[in-house]
């Protein structure tokens, strides 16, 4: 085993997490090196090549929002911004299980004023229906205004699923199932009924956010590797910095403040390690176990929960929507995108999620895209007389992890081990499995490790 020269930053894993701190180092000298186990960069947001039409396929369909502040950020840093497609205002179309089209738009208004009028005026729900959204108003002003209790009270407690919180605030089951349902299953992707409710009263208090664009959807006009993945590392690199795919990182030992990570037959030294990889993959790092410093944190991970998700990709003969995405609530396959709108070309694609799929991903690949052909046929007239091409299957079992009451407690940043920080989804930032706090967590581990290497 050879010794290479030392760096200032080890970062292993290049999904969004570390790619966005590895970005960040190299943007203020350090000399950083990010090391990524599998062949393809992106980690659980990346492409991949299909075998048959030769695409660049994402993995998944992944969603942003505006008030991605720090993605945004990241995006702008390595020059990928302009292929991020954002809403002014929140506009989703969604077709109900009666096969009747509704849409909701947010006006122009100041937040929470844009979600109130443009629920008020939604056609898809009663009167009643649509003043229960005052009922939700006061806790979220709470929740954004600070994090706890007011007078003893809290705007969401530990203990309670979101389905009770929905009860404990008179959320009718209309809008439960035309609104915060699909929201739920798309940000934290469980069952309300499963997931604990401050993480998504803590989103949901995010995406109401400061303008009216911070709740606009945003979707990549690119696969994600040319999105983010491709253009991060061509930053890294053009600053000085190395990025290794294809081979696992290692951490054998700790001597004297300084760290090694074994890379195959190299040895890499460095004061400051971010291990940015997902909570099943900590405790693959330690060949022979992890520091005593560290064994809490990788036992809690180790019992973490995942929660999955799969995605079907449809190619047909025509076009057969006329929206970039819309939502099928109430059925297994809630979201469909369409990625002729999306990237162009005249290819009719269709991205096609189920969200909490623990049920689905049982079933065998034809029985799901058996399920997605009759549920986009059903719900869209356009597509009963299209012809599929080819379809595919992608099956992420550990997409997130888990958000229900009585998990494990999400690690924070720095750990006992002096020099060994965390980033990744799963990190305590307030969200869930999300993009931005995948790269809040990497922003926040690239300025300890600029403080610690100062």
């Amino acid at each position: 085993m050879k010794v290479t020269k030392t760096h200032d930053i080890i970062v292993i894993g290049a999904g969004f997490a570390g790619l966005s701190a590895a970005v960040a180092l190299a943007k203020c000298g350090r000399r950083v090196i990010v090391i990524e186990a599998s062949n393809r960069l992106g980690g659980r947001a990346t492409s991949f090549r299909d075998g048959v039409t030769g695409e660049l396929v994402d993995n998944g369909q992944h969603v942003l929002f505006g008030c991605y502040r720090e993605t945004r950020r990241f995006l702008a840093r390595i020059g990928s911004d302009h292929y991020l497609r954002l809403q002014t205002q929140l506009d989703i179309s969604s077709i109900d299980v009666d096969g009747c089209r509704h849409r909701l738009v947010c006006p122009l208004f100041i937040p929470p004023l844009n979600l109130i009028a443009g629920l008020l005026k939604w056609d898809a729900l009663s009167i009643r229906d649509r003043t229960a959204i005052f009922k939700v108003v006061p806790p979220l002003a709470l929740t954004r205004c600070r994090r706890g209790g007011f007078f003893g009270s809290m705007p969401a407690s530990p203990l309670e699923t979101v389905q009770d919180w929905f009860l404990r605030y008179g959320q009718p089951p209309r809008l439960c199932e035309l609104l915060w349902e699909p929201l739920v299953l798309a940000a934290l992707n469980q069952s309300p009924s499963v997931a604990a409710a401050p993480t998504f009263v803590n989103t949901l208090a995010k995406l109401i956010g400061e303008k009216p664009s911070d709740s606009g959807v945003a979707l990549p006009t690119r696969p994600l590797e040319e999105f983010y993945a491709r253009p991060a590392r061509n930053f890294i690199e053009s600053h000085g910095g190395e990025v290794r795919t294809g081979t696992a990182g290692l951490v054998p030992v700790n001597n004297a403040g300084v760290h090694e990570v074994a890379v195959g037959r190299d040895r890499f030294l460095a004061p400051v390690i971010i291990a940015a990889v997902p909570w099943f993959s900590l405790m693959n790092l330690f060949p022979a176990g992890p520091p005593v410093s560290l064994q809490e944190i990788c036992a809690a991970a180790e019992a973490t929960n995942p929660s999955p998700i799969v995605t079907v990709n449809l190619w047909l003969d025509r076009p057969v929507i006329d929206v970039p995405f819309i939502g099928f609530p109430g059925r297994e396959i809630q979201w469909l995108f369409d990625k002729r709108q999306l990237f162009g070309g005249d290819t009719s694609h269709l991205s096609l999620v189920s969200s909490d799929a623990a049920t689905v991903s049982r079933f065998p690949n034809r029985e799901i895209v058996s399920l997605a052909i009759e549920q986009v046929r059903k719900a869209l007239p356009a597509a009963q007389g299209a012809t599929v091409h080819r379809a595919t299957v992608v099956r992420e079992p550990r997409a997130t992890f888990s958000l229900a009451p009585g998990q494990p407690p999400r690690p924070k940043t720095e750990t006992a081990l002096p020099g060994f920080l965390l980033a990744g989804d799963w990190i305590d930032t307030g969200l869930p499995a999300t993009i931005e706090g995948a790269v809040m967590s990497g922003h926040k581990a690239a300025k300890v490790a600029l403080e610690l290497t100062s």
